[in-house]
């Protein structure tokens, strides 16, 4: 529990845009493995659902916190942007792959934050979210360490719908 209420500080500090101050959340609900959350940015409410991995290897590194989530910020007319948070930096120009049924979607790195390479892919992996079971998620560490994540999808469904009217 104390790394989920980490994961709402360390997200809402990520999603706070052009803020340097942590925005208070407020948890909306909790749907099997993805919380709902939302905060006030300075642009307007913004409303994202979170869940962190089942599974992390290899299992002998201390990976720290590690979420996904997908964001919606009316105000910045952003809809359903997935983004990939490690507790790490990632190797400089490294790729992060997520895969889900066989389908692979190449995310670009800053720092310890990815998303999508071509953001109109954006919709094609929510809905893929929605359809699977689980989701694979690929890096390389800024010390060069190859690591994967497994992610439940159940729940992702009702926990986007919870966040379609966010406004």
């Amino acid at each position: 529990m104390r790394g989920l209420i980490s994961a709402i500080s360390i997200t809402c500090l990520v999603l706070a845009s052009g803020s340097a101050v942590a925005q208070t959340a407020t948890k909306m609900g909790q749907n099997h493995a993805w919380g709902t959350y939302s905060y006030q940015s300075q642009r307007g409410k913004v409303c994202y659902v979170l869940s962190v991995p089942t599974a992390k290897t290899p299992s002998n590194l201390d990976h720290g916190d590690i979420f996904f989530f997908v964001s919606q910020k009316p105000g910045q007319n952003v809809a359903y942007e997935p983004q990939f948070i490690a507790a790490y930096n990632f190797r400089e120009n490294s790729k992060v792959n997520v895969s889900i049924d066989g389908k692979s979607f190449s995310m670009f790195t800053k720092g310890s934050s990815a998303w999508l390479e071509n953001a109109a892919e954006e919709p094609q992996l929510v809905s893929l979210m929605k359809a699977g079971a689980s989701m694979k998620v690929s890096a390389t560490s800024g010390r060069g360490n190859p690591t994967s994540y497994d992610f439940s999808l159940r729940g992702i469904t009702a926990a986007l719908d919870s966040i379609s009217n966010c406004q």
